[in-house]
């Protein structure tokens, strides 16, 4: 997994968390991730040097307008391209996984032209 996608999918988690708890914190994201704490510290050290979270010092933390913009991008990615492919009839567990792997690599112009030839047929 190269940084931008580890970013990518830090950003993913911090989004989703979002959805489901009242604050998200490093402990939070590691618990989901199976990652180590000090990894995530690390990492959430990079999101905030690049302005893509805010941390408060009571450790919450938030998207910033540019994280949550990378995170909803990759989050409709994800979550289109595992419906689409499940709907092929790919067994849940491993369109997620493709999903998650598929969504940091595709460009902008095929996956709107994807979206768009599904959404016409």
């Amino acid at each position: 997994m190269n940084s931008n996608e580890s970013s990518e999918n830090y950003l993913e988690t911090i989004l989703m968390l979002s959805k489901t708890l009242p604050v998200v914190r490093g402990v939070d994201i590691a618990n989901h991730l199976g990652f180590k704490k000090s990894s995530v510290s690390v990492a959430m050290k990079n999101l905030r040097e690049k302005k893509h979270i805010t941390v408060t010092d009571a450790g919450y933390i938030y998207l910033t307008d540019s994280g949550r913009e990378i995170a909803e991008m990759i989050y409709e990615r994800h979550e289109f391209i595992s419906k689409w492919l499940i709907s092929l009839g790919v067994p849940e567990e491993i369109a997620l996984e493709d999903a998650c792997r598929i969504e940091h690599v595709i460009s902008k112009e095929s996956f709107e032209a994807m979206k768009n030839s599904l959404h016409n047929n």
